[in-house]
């Protein structure tokens, strides 16, 4: 399948079909070398104090005196805690019900590093991290007791309406870095912040940042799904980010991977001692369910501990850290073996995990957003429960950016599909113009082989005026179609090259290409209609009534008065010209006489020096029937060009 070269060199982790840790012993070696890294197999030593569990929640919960210990371990004959708070000397769970193990520990305390010491059947005892963690010294090092307390401050963020979202995808690694050397923190996110707000941006969606093995990647292979990258700065400073992100308007966005973990360094693998065959444990199917183009490491989405665990984890990330939505990376990997669309592989415990999440996220915090990347084009990803679906809001529209791309990239004009730029364009799920998430540019679209469009066009050229031209084009087709619109880090930026984990945006090409910048700056304005003149750009109306395959040209009107699609001030016009030829009076149909104003030109010389500054003046609609409509009117427009129109109100 299309998806399946680039999705599994995207995960940046071994492929093999078994995680390094089957090839090890059951036993963990030490976390580290220090004095304090626990021992295997230590001598005897004194049991210290430990009561029934008192506190609800798995993993480590903290309070005044001590640290709840709650652990899932069904195979394992005895548990205990063990970390700095008793010289690494085990302390003793309780045995709850149904393979759970709790107990209060006093004087285990935020920031202390603990393991679990369980003991199996036949005696072997094995040093386990919390797959609760919820902060780690290293991926391969410690559990962390996590510090619950945080101030929000005065945050009172309200969720942008979803016909107003303009999302920006960036990798906490790569994004603004302070040291070319090292890996970008969150830290470095909020530094840009003001920079988002002012080109329009109000939802950033941030690649995944949880604990993954060493300090770069591209973030779809967690060893810990419920910690936050130590290298990115850690849970508390990625709830900075997200305070300061709702400060500026922004909204935040998570990538959650749900359809594998690790495969390296992780916690489940075995966890209890119990597996079958070449199985995981019980954190995962143990057999041919297990495969993925990652590793043999599929959660068991029919178990009820493991469903919980999922759930948990999606809860965690909207309600302890507020974010105002999930997309869940390769969504067909969950409800299909192969991600594919043959029901003799299908996964119904996995879609029926994510209608209970979204039913649940639904009833409590209907506001907030969830996303699918499935790419099939499966409309029934984004149907409610109750109907059959998965429940997910939205999805991202492959369709609509390979269309894309392929008409800016083609090198010759004639090759243009006229026809197949209309259908991408009018595309929906269920009749929804805002079930879909558009794009031009995403991780996935410029690496693994492939590049930035204005690379993909001219490549080692990327600032000619040809690519700048298409690129822009592109762009302006993605937000001003109907959708969510989505850019990439570094589009406006005209960065060129492939996306790779290491290396850095290039910030120098702000002032380089400010004017570029300001077309983005432009085009976001209208489609949020922050200038009051396009309100159209906000609605579910839209209407391509011109498709010219001879002169390269498209048309088509977008309203959200889907009573009045003429009103002045909603009904607005997109001329968009995709040859390199000019046209001093192209004529185009309109709804309503009157006049009608130009909003934007990407031909504008303000924009890049090198553009043609094409005179696109405002037109005069006439009487005149023309593409199915009353009324028409003459209007200019330059190569590569798209326009912008509307009356006012």
């Amino acid at each position: 399948m299309p998806r399946a070269t680039s999705a599994t060199a995207k995960k940046a982790a071994s492929t093999t079909s078994t995680p390094a840790a089957a090839k090890r012993s059951a036993k963990l070696p030490p976390a580290t070398d220090s004095a304090d890294a626990p021992k295997l197999a230590p001598e005897p030593a004194p049991q210290l104090a430990s009561t029934p569990a008192s506190q609800p929640g798995m993993g480590a919960v903290a309070a005044p005196l001590g640290t709840t210990f709650r652990v899932w371990a069904p195979a394992a004959t005895a548990v205990g805690v063990m970390g700095t708070f008793s010289d690494w000397q085990p302390v003793a769970l309780y045995h709850e019900v149904d393979g759970f193990w709790g107990a209060d520990v006093a004087g285990a305390q935020i920031g202390h590093e603990y393991k679990f010491r369980l003991t199996v059947a036949d005696g072997e005892q094995l040093d386990r991290n919390d797959p609760y963690a919820r902060e780690v010294t290293a991926s391969d090092g410690n559990s962390v007791i996590p510090d619950p307390h945080f101030d929000w401050a005065d945050d009172a963020f309200q969720m942008p309406p979803w016909n107003e979202l303009v999302i920006y995808e960036l990798h906490v690694g790569t994004f603004n870095p302070h040291d070319a050397n090292e890996p970008g923190t969150f830290y470095g996110v909020m530094a840009k912040l003001s920079y988002l707000q002012s080109l329009g941006i109000n939802a950033i969606e941030i690649m995944p940042p949880t604990e993954f093995p060493g300090g770069r990647s591209w973030g779809y292979n967690p060893a810990h799904p419920f910690a936050l990258e130590t290298s990115y700065g850690g849970p508390r400073a990625f709830k900075e980010l997200i305070r300061a992100a709702h400060q500026h308007g922004i909204a935040v966005i998570l990538d959650v991977v749900y359809n594998h973990f690790g495969p390296d360094h992780l916690p489940h693998w075995r966890f209890d001692g119990w597996y079958e065959g070449e199985g995981g444990g019980i954190y995962f199917y143990n057999d041919w369910r297990s495969e993925t183009p990652w590793g043999h490491t599929r959660p068991d989405y029919g178990r009820p501990e493991v469903r919980q665990y999922i759930r948990d984890n999606a809860m965690m990330w909207l309600n302890d850290y507020r974010v105002d939505g999930l997309r869940t990376d390769a969504l067909a990997y969950i409800r299909n073996v192969h991600g594919a669309d043959d029901p003799a592989f299908d996964l119904p415990d996995g879609w029926g995990l994510m209608q209970w999440i979204h039913d649940e996220i639904k009833a409590k915090t209907p506001w907030k957003i969830t996303i699918a990347e499935d790419l099939k084009g499966n409309p029934a990803i984004t149907l409610p429960a109750d109907q059959g679906g998965q429940g997910f809001n939205s999805q991202w529209d492959i369709g609509f950016a390979h269309t894309v791309r392929r008409a800016v990239t083609e090198q010759h004009d004639e090759n243009r599909s006229m026809t197949s730029l209309a259908e991408c364009i009018a595309h929906t799920y269920n009749g929804d113009a805002f079930q879909r998430v558009i794009y031009t540019e995403s991780h996935d679209e410029v690496a693994n082989g492939a590049s930035r469009i204005p690379e993909q066009i001219m490549p080692g050229q990327a600032a000619h005026w040809f690519p700048k031209k298409r690129a822009t084009l592109a762009v302006a087709l993605a937000l001003t179609s109907p959708g969510i619109p989505m850019i990439f880090q570094g589009q406006e930026l005209l960065e060129d090259g492939e996306f790779v984990d290491t290396r850095p945006l290039q910030w120098d090409r702000l002032l380089a290409f400010f004017g570029l910048v300001t077309l983005y700056r432009d085009l976001i304005a209208l489609r949020r209609n922050q200038r009051g003149v396009t309100r159209g750009l906000t609605g579910q109306g839209c209407r391509v009534h011109h498709v010219n395959d001879e002169a390269k040209v498209i048309a088509y009107l977008r309203w959200a008065d889907l009573d009045q699609p003429a009103v002045p001030g909603d009904a607005t016009l997109v001329l968009a010209n995709c040859s390199g030829d000019s046209f001093t009076e192209y004529r185009i149909g309109l709804p309503a006489a009157g006049t009608w104003f130009v909003r934007f030109n990407s031909d504008w010389g303000g924009y890049d020096a090198e553009f043609g500054d094409f005179e696109s003046l405002a037109l005069e609609a006439v009487e005149e029937e023309a593409d199915g409509l009353p009324f028409s009117g003459l209007i200019g427009v330059g190569p590569y060009s798209v326009l912008i129109l509307s009356q006012h109100p």
